[in-house]
């Protein structure tokens, strides 16, 4: 019986790995420079700008890595008030932001953060709510701090992102503790995260019903995610996150679904170890698409105007290892190919299609610029 049982186990992963593999996509050949774009910038002097939203007015907010907000409009920048206390620790210091759907009315702008209050010593990533008046944050309300903290430095996160319902969903990574956080749904970190715009549970998130789970969790078994956007016509939520040495990955999160970190991996430890022998198990979704070599991926949008001949409904990802914005030219849900533009321009740490629809990525230390094509 023992031998019959594992016979069959083998036969179902076999199974497996034949159905999953015909799902997961390898990058198979490197992208290629495209140099058809160059790129104005259009906010000078920035470090890290891990996020930015455009106002209705056409102004930018955007958060600077080392906890300050800035307002850029009419040419100049104006620091804001009234951010909560932010924690600068490794990774984690100020990280995404978003605005409501329907913000005109609503007013309501989200951002995610390191923060050092709650339970333990270091931080861990909260998501807040707040409203702009002048130069000043108002009514600022937490919605979410992931406990405990830690001192640890790796993996905060974060992105945020509305589905076309007005759930709002963000991510948070496993904080460097891979054996303990990302598996375990009684535990914050190395998930996403799925609430009303107000910060309530919805009755239907897929834990809601544990007794012991973390309520708001939407799905789990991911490594730091630094990648979310609303697919324009489908309206699902397509993310990325870091691999270790290899192994970056592009997923659709479901509900209730375990992406797998770090039980299966098509990634290796930094020092050229394995962790785990496995690509490849029951009950763990599969990655649309990976890379390996990791690009170490952060900033995801999808073009959506037709400013940019042929590309709409390609996928834009930035890339900190290599230093260019990755054109991901899609198929079915397929990356058939890469294309690298402004190579060397700098670590692209986020990207957004603005409302004039030419893109824009906020690059480490030099600023936000603005993708336009050569003439």
């Amino acid at each position: 019986m023992k031998r019959l049982n594992y016979l069959f186990r083998i036969a179902l992963l076999i199974l497996l790995s034949s159905c999953n593999n015909d799902r997961s996509q390898a990058q198979t050949a490197p992208a290629v420079v495209n140099n058809s774009v160059d790129y104005e910038v259009v906010v000078d002097d920035l470090d890290i700008p891990w996020g930015f939203v455009f106002l209705p007015d056409g102004s930018l907010l955007i958060t600077e890595k080392a906890g300050e907000l800035i307002h850029f409009k009419n040419g100049r920048k104006q620091n804001i008030s009234g951010l909560p206390e932010v924690k600068l620790q490794g990774q984690g210091g100020l990280l995404d932001i978003e605005l409501h759907p329907d913000y005109e009315n609503t007013g309501w702008i989200y951002m995610t953060y390191a923060s050092p209050e709650g339970e333990g010593n270091g931080a861990n990533t909260a998501l807040m709510r707040c409203k702009l008046e002048g130069n000043a944050l108002v009514e600022v309300d937490v919605l979410y701090k992931a406990e405990p903290n830690s001192r640890r430095g790796q993996h905060f996160g974060s992105r945020i992102e509305f589905d076309n319902e007005g759930y709002l969903y963000f991510s948070i990574g496993d904080r460097g503790n891979r054996d303990v956080n990302p598996q375990n749904i009684e535990r914050d970190n190395g998930k996403v995260y799925r609430l009303h715009d107000d910060g309530r549970i919805p009755s239907d998130n897929p834990f809601v019903r544990d007794r012991n789970a973390k309520k708001a969790i939407f799905s789990y078994g991911h490594r730091n995610i630094q990648g979310m956007i609303k697919h324009p016509e489908t309206g699902q939520i397509w993310t990325h996150e870091h691999g270790p040495r290899g192994g970056d990955e592009i997923n659709i999160v479901a509900s209730g679904k375990n992406y797998g970190w770090p039980k299966i991996s098509y990634g290796i430890n930094y020092s050229g170890t394995k962790f785990t022998d496995d690509t490849v198990l029951p009950g763990m979704e599969q990655p649309l698409y990976y890379w390996v070599p990791s690009i170490a991926p952060s900033g995801m949008c999808f073009v959506t105007s037709d400013k940019y001949p042929g590309w709409k409904g390609n996928l834009m990802v930035g890339s900190l290892k290599f230093q260019y914005l990755d054109r991901c030219i899609l198929n079915d849900n397929k990356v058939i190919k890469e294309e690298k533009l402004i190579a060397g321009a700098g670590r692209v740490r986020s990207v957004k299609e603005g409302p004039d629809g030419y893109i824009y990525a906020g690059i480490e230390n030099l600023g936000i610029v603005r993708i336009i094509p050569k003439k």
